[in-house]
């Protein structure tokens, strides 16, 4: 069935994307409006945590960020990207500790992605 122009989105990832673009528009409100209703379609959508994250960010709101991007932690702590936006958000807050920690855990998954992206050599035995 087509989705009407003033149906509301009812898939968590496509309110995502309506987010982001809002916030590229510098509309704040109306992304962290269809971010919040996308996490309540879908509590454990990832991409929605991350991206009320960034939105927060921008805004200069690291509470609200670190609250949003523990939640995005939680689901997955091995995403490379949260684990820049924790450390980022760490570095505003003043705590350098827990920023340094944040920082090394995405650079080793920077690194584990890039060894594991690398084609295999050929080892010449046959």
């Amino acid at each position: 069935m087509p989705q009407h122009q003033n149906e509301p989105t009812r898939d968590p990832i496509a309110m995502v994307e309506e987010a982001t673009f809002d916030f590229t528009l510098g509309d704040n409100d109306e992304a962290l409006r269809k971010l919040r209703r996308a996490q309540e379609m879908a509590p454990g959508c990832f991409e929605a945590w991350h991206a009320m994250t960034e939105v927060y960010v921008s805004m200069k709101d690291y509470d609200h960020a670190l609250e949003a991007a523990t939640r995005a932690f939680e689901l997955r702590p091995e995403d490379i990207h949260i684990n820049t936006s924790l450390s980022r958000i760490w570095m505003h807050k003043g705590d350098k500790q827990m920023a340094e920690h944040f920082g090394a855990k995405a650079r080793t998954l920077g690194w584990k992605e890039e060894l594991n992206s690398e084609p295999e050599e050929d080892s010449g035995l046959a």
